[in-house]
């Protein structure tokens, strides 16, 4: 094979898949279907001025999935030769052999095959040398470092960047592939005064390497960000509204998102089961999902199954719309696949209401607490008990008061949800839930 990854590889990506796909049915299996992709990437850490870790990552793989009749069998492999393509469906197919039928199993119904491949611009790849890298993350530490003299200490900044193609074909006749990007920095500081230290980071990541922030002002970001957390406090045990920084925004909606998958519905092993029809949210949030959108690092113009992706409203004025489902899901929930197998593609949490500025969610916040950091895993998907450790900063009129650290937010999420009380307009677009900062009222922080 050739050695570029980009485009131009996806005539011999199709030829394997499509080999693939005939020894399958060549075999008996009424169903395949089967994804190869090839990949590569660029990772360099750099720790106080020396280079830490430099990785160059180049891979490919091919899987397939075959069905008899209900019952199923995988297998995958790195060696895309004939011989060996032959050798891991006919794996495949044994294992099928040796498992039990269900009858939800299957490919998506050929009707939801994605017709028209859109080009969503997401191949913009970074032609990077690792000294060119290396010098990079360089300047994006000293950057942070130079913000204080109270910077004594760095976990790294860490530049990645990373191309791949992928191709993906069924037997119902579907065969289609595109090429992407994406890339980052990212930068971990620590400061240190009489109190003790404190750590921070700051990051940037876009599809496109020229659209990603000024990688100086990455770094300052962090160690801005550590300084401001020195001096910092216990709480004393107490009821008040939590404001969460967009980043953290983005795990507090990303519950919804995990309570209202046809894997947790269909499991009755969600806080928000059946809740499609409820008014879960006050009236001015909006959850629309915009799997188009050109250079998102979340877009896609197909799901894992290959079914087409599309517009669509999750919440509208509150209100729960539907479900996140594949086509397994949603054939056991006797509902239709949302093209979301492979997960969300970007998720837009705004308000009708209008956005806030920071400045406006801080007045709106009044005195409490401004989150900017969470820990640990305590959330519970069952019931939506949830009780997260967090640092930040405590607000009083509306004004950054001090730092603290070592509290632990307690709720439900059925109520918070019900209880947020504004959205930002600092929108964070690193991830699939695109949500700026978010106000909720009320709730219970253990501190001292």
């Amino acid at each position: 094979m050739s050695q570029a990854i980009d485009a131009t590889r996806i005539p011999e990506l199709s030829d394997v898949v499509s080999m693939a796909l005939a020894e399958a049915r060549a075999a008996g299996a009424t169903q395949a279907e089967a994804d190869c992709s090839l990949q590569q990437g660029l990772n360099v850490t750099v720790r106080l001025g020396e280079v830490e870790t430099i990785e160059y990552q180049r891979d490919r793989a091919l899987g397939i999935t075959v069905y008899f009749n209900g019952a199923k069998g995988s297998a995958s492999s790195a060696d895309l030769r004939p011989e060996a393509v032959r050798q891991m469906v006919a794996k495949a197919c044994s294992i099928a052999r040796h498992t039990s039928r269900d009858e939800f199993a299957g490919l998506a119904d050929p009707a939801d095959m994605a017709s028209q491949i859109p080009d969503l611009d997401l191949y913009h790849p970074w032609d990077l040398t690792p000294e060119q890298a290396i010098a990079l993350a360089h300047d994006c530490e000293a950057a942070g470092m130079a913000v204080d003299a109270r910077i004594t200490n760095s976990e790294g900044a860490t530049l990645s960047t990373h191309r791949g193609v992928r191709v993906y074909g069924n037997s119902h006749g579907f065969l289609a592939g595109y090429p992407s990007a994406s890339h980052s920095i990212s930068c971990v500081l620590l400061a240190q005064d009489e109190g003790g230290m404190q750590r921070d980071y700051w990051y940037t990541a876009s599809r496109v390497p020229g659209e990603l922030d000024d990688l100086a002002q990455v770094g300052r970001r962090a160690g801005e960000r550590a300084v401001a957390r020195l001096g910092a406090r216990q709480l004393s045990t107490r009821r008040a509204p939590v404001l969460f920084a967009a980043d953290m925004a983005r795990g507090f909606f990303g519950h919804l998102v995990s309570a209202v998958r046809g894997s947790s519905q269909y499991r009755r092993s969600s806080f928000l089961l059946d809740a499609s029809g409820e008014q879960l949210l006050p009236a001015f949030v909006q959850m629309r999902e915009r799997p188009h959108l050109r250079r998102a690092l979340a877009s896609s113009p197909f799901d894992a199954e290959g079914v087409t992706t599309r517009d669509r409203e999750l919440v509208k004025d509150g209100v729960l719309q539907g479900y996140v489902l594949g086509s397994y899901s949603a054939r056991k929930l006797g509902l239709r696949t949302t093209g979301n197998a492979g997960g969300i593609h970007n998720l837009l949490v705004e308000s009708s209401a209008g956005a806030l500025s920071p400045a406006q969610m801080l007045r709106q916040l009044g005195t409490g607490l401004y989150v900017t950091e969470m820990m640990g895993q305590g959330v519970n998907g069952v019931t939506g008990d949830y009780s997260r450790g967090a640092s930040g900063f405590w607000v009083e009129g509306g004004q950054i008061a001090y730092p603290v650290h070592e509290v632990t937010i307690a709720g439900n999420l059925r109520q918070m949800y019900q209880q947020v009380r504004a959205l930002g307009d600092d929108v964070d677009t690193h991830g699939a839930i695109r949500t700026g900062s978010a106000l909720v009222d009320e709730l219970t922080i253990a501190g001292s």
